[in-house]
């Protein structure tokens, strides 16, 4: 910020707005995978940050600004050998906002968690399989799953009290899934790496020591997930959002009830989902549908 006001020059009120920019991405990445280096910033980072903007309906003017200040800082890292390459360097805004998010089919989730069970580690192995299924089986977000408490899992119920944004509190359910592979994470790993370390804490999930996991750490479980799995693709926490949402929608949930257990304040955030599962039927319907993309014959041609 000195070097923008000193040597550009800039005003108090640009300043301010870079530095607004700066601390909002600094933020999301916090809260959807973990802060880290800018040197370690990369393509997929950036993507799933531009697919938030356009879900919180930011002017195209106002994402057009906030990738302005993030490429003058990579300019600036670049130009002082602070960082090599910018990773919004081939960001292009789209002329609609219709961003689709990037998401799994159900295939590539099952390749998943077979993948998450085969960590050499078993006791691991076991904690990974467990926040796979919360972040799929529930769509919430990765801060408010290392956030899970055990006094808000009711396995009775089979329903999570979440804690969102903005201190706001929703109920989500669970299923099966989900509540047999929290069990033999708990039976296999939580409780004895508890004890092992002498760690006295309510939170759900763990890494190896004992204490509370971070959402850099579901972001490198995942990362590990990923290169285990037969997968080429990347994968980032949100995704699993992305998934959850989108595979309700393709079952014929209704809107507002995904908008409900995703937490989102206004059913226009929601929607973007939406357009995931058009294209979805859409792609199907040309590719399935016998008088989609077939040929008239000579005679429906000459009538």
């Amino acid at each position: 910020m000195t070097y923008l006001s000193g040597e550009r020059q800039y005003s108090p009120e640009t300043v301010k707005a870079y530095r607004e920019d700066i601390e909002e991405f600094t933020q999301f990445l916090a809260d959807n995978g973990g802060v880290k280096p800018w040197t370690a910033i990369d393509q997929l980072d950036v993507e799933v940050y531009l697919s938030d903007l356009y879900d919180h309906h930011y002017a195209r003017t106002t994402i057009a600004r906030k990738l302005s200040t993030l490429r003058s800082l990579y300019s600036f890292l670049m130009s002082n050998d602070l960082a090599k390459d910018d990773p919004f360097a081939y960001v292009q805004l789209k002329h609609h906002q219709n961003h689709l998010p990037r998401f799994f089919y159900e295939r590539e989730m099952t390749a998943l968690f077979t993948a998450a069970a085969a960590n050499p580690n078993t006791q691991l192995a076991t904690r990974d399989s467990a926040v796979l299924e919360v972040l799929y089986g529930t769509g919430i977000r990765v801060s408010e799953c290392v956030n899970l408490t055990l006094p808000d899992v009711d396995f009775d119920n089979r329903i999570m009290l979440i804690h969102g944004k903005g201190n706001k509190e929703r109920y989500v359910p669970f299923g099966n899934y989900a509540s047999d592979a929290l069990k033999r994470y708990f039976t296999a790993a939580r409780t004895p790496l508890m004890a092992t370390f002498n760690r006295a804490h309510p939170y759900v999930f763990i890494n190896a020591r004992g204490e509370q996991l971070t959402p850099a750490g579901v972001t490198y479980l995942l990362n590990q997930v990923i290169k285990r799995s037969s997968l080429t693709t990347d994968i980032h926490p949100h995704m699993l959002r992305h998934t959850f949402a989108t595979h309700l929608l393709n079952r014929g949930a209704d809107l507002r009830s995904v908008q409900e257990l995703l937490g989102h304040s206004s059913l226009s955030t929601t929607q973007i989902y939406t357009h995931v599962t058009r294209e979805h039927l859409q792609r199907d319907y040309r590719q399935f549908f016998p008088r989609a993309t077939e040929e008239k014959s000579d005679h429906t041609k000459q009538s």
